[in-house]
């Protein structure tokens, strides 16, 4: 796209909506501080709770898990154990996406400001931390209550894209982590990207990574009962995250402070995505009898036929 063509494009772009990162503030009593009620942590919340509302209505969804020999419905989880559950998600998705930003993102924290590690308020989440996280701490908190890790991750997964569609939507509000340079008709000017419009790459993650994402998996647990193979939900979550973030890597513009790692095509998202498509993959393919005896081992469910 030539520099030339850049008044016309700017008149054609779509104006972005100036909402600001703080949705509201509460003022302190007896001071003139207020405390801002930013939307990434409203996105967080809500991602949380209508997350753990969606595990709590598929538990009760008695038609969608397998029955033993005498018909009872056979869950991996009571009500309870979800409520537990959440306090355990919502410390590793924190705890890891932090951690996963600073590592995979922006090391030069922990020798400029190692503080700054613990400065969350800041911004600087990884997803792709955020998911080790959960994951660790889901591991622990099965183990300690005695339940299937990859049962409860099928749950967990499930729900997986609502938070993420929400986290999008605020990623999109901040106005960050714009797309690359367009002259699509939907292209915006982004506050801090230039003056030329750019992909709003950020709706384009919360239409597949929550939106289309979430519709795939509810078929997978409510129409096509895959509730029953173990894993199956899990990889197929992990699988299909992988590939809708490295189809938006083409239109997202790379992070200014790592850019491009090879061939101006390779970002870091890209190569964070691609082992998801790969375990994801052997999530699927360990369900089936064909699957050899070493890839299901490991993870102690058995596939259900």
């Amino acid at each position: 796209m030539s520099a030339e063509l850049a008044p016309d494009l700017i008149l054609a772009a779509i104006p972005y909506p100036q909402i600001g990162s703080v949705a509201f503030s509460i003022p302190i009593p007896f001071t003139d501080i207020k405390f801002d009620i930013r939307w990434y942590a409203l996105s967080y919340i809500a991602g949380l709770i209508l997350g753990w509302q969606y595990i709590q209505w598929l538990l009760r969804q008695n038609r969608i898990w397998p029955a033993d020999n005498k018909g009872s419905t056979i869950k991996p989880a009571t009500a309870d154990n979800i409520d537990d559950f959440l306090i355990w998600v919502t410390l590793g998705v924190i705890v890891g996406g932090r951690l996963g930003y600073v590592f995979f993102y922006q090391p030069s924290i922990l020798i400029e400001d190692p503080l700054g590690l613990f400065k969350v308020w800041t911004g600087g989440m990884s997803f792709h931390g955020g998911l080790i996280g959960v994951t660790l701490a889901g591991y622990i908190f099965c183990r300690r209550n005695k339940l299937d890790f990859l049962k409860m991750g099928d749950l967990a997964a499930a729900a997986v894209p609502i938070g993420l569609f929400f986290g999008r939507i605020a990623n999109f509000i901040n106005g960050e982590l714009w797309g690359k340079q367009s002259d699509v008709p939907w292209a915006m000017v982004f506050p801090g990207a230039g003056e030329l419009p750019r992909h709003p790459s950020q709706l384009y993650e919360a239409a597949l990574e929550g939106l289309v994402l979430f519709l795939v998996l509810w078929l997978a647990t409510n129409r096509y009962g895959l509730l029953s193979r173990p894993g199956f939900v899990t990889g197929l979550f992990v699988a299909g995250y992988g590939v809708a973030r490295i189809i938006v890597e083409f239109f997202r513009e790379p992070d200014a402070h790592i850019g491009y790692l090879t061939g101006g095509i390779i970002t870091m998202g890209m190569v964070l995505s691609l082992p998801m498509v790969l375990v994801g993959a052997a999530l699927i393919w360990r369900t089936f009898d064909s699957a050899p005896k070493w890839l299901k081992e490991p993870f102690g469910s058995r596939a259900t036929k």
